[in-house]
């Protein structure tokens, strides 16, 4: 219990008395998922029953902020200051931990909230938002495979001790979810894997390495593919 515990109070707003941070928490990332969203998904069910589909939208990425407590959004911002800076690995690094926002930071986050509000929005149906959740959270127990940029903060306190039996549970777990929603599911999960890697390689080749907010821009983007292909008719 003490790991799921420890899973909620990393990836939500709902912070559970943990008696020590463990890897094994990674296991669980896509259960967090699978809870955040089913509530996004009954709360925008709930939302367009009377309101425009648009309102609905922003008022269901509004909750899915509040929920996750902005965490991943906050290291979006920094990923892409960093990431997008024409500098060195070691000044790039440097602008990871700095806690003001810059320019390219500030672009990315607007579009990244313009395209999940308009991808809710245009949902063809629930799905896509009950399994963007999943599916982001699975991303960064997939990314950890990746070796860190650097020997300290976060991305390496929460590996540490991590085996393949979590990630195997981790992925376990969402393969049976994507399985469950067919052709779609499937499919999604591979946007999930394309989007890690990209992003993952991006980060080792300007980083050397990931860090905890390109955990971040991982779920973030990841969240997204999936929301975008949910617009998609077949």
């Amino acid at each position: 219990m003490n790991d799921l515990c420890t899973a909620f109070a990393l990836l939500t707003i709902f912070h559970f008395r943990c008696d020590r941070i463990s890897a094994r928490a990674f296991a669980f990332y896509p259960l967090v998922g699978l809870f955040i969203g089913v509530l996004l998904a009954a709360a925008h069910f709930v939302f367009r029953l009377a309101l425009p589909d648009l309102v609905a939208g922003v008022l269901t990425v509004a909750l899915w902020a509040i929920l996750t407590g902005g965490l991943h959004l906050d290291g979006f911002t920094d990923a892409c200051d960093a990431l997008f800076a024409a500098t060195t690995r070691e000044r790039r690094l440097e602008i990871l931990r700095d806690v003001h926002l810059g320019s390219f930071g500030a672009v990315g986050l607007i579009l990244l909230l313009v395209l999940k509000v308009a991808s809710v929005a245009n949902a063809t149906s629930l799905a896509p938002i009950l399994l963007a959740p999943i599916l982001g959270r699975w991303a960064m127990t997939f990314a950890v495979v990746y070796p860190p940029a650097r020997n300290e903060g976060m991305a390496v306190l929460f590996r540490q001790g991590l085996t393949r039996r979590e990630i195997f549970a981790s992925t376990l777990f969402t393969a049976v979810a994507c399985a469950m929603l067919s052709w779609f599911g499937v499919g999604t999960l591979v946007v999930a894997v394309v989007i890690t890697a990209i992003i993952a390689n991006i980060a080792m080749n300007r980083l050397g390495g990931l860090t905890g907010d390109i955990y971040g821009m991982i779920c973030e983007c990841v969240e997204v593919g999936v929301l975008v292909v949910g617009t998609m008719s077949f």
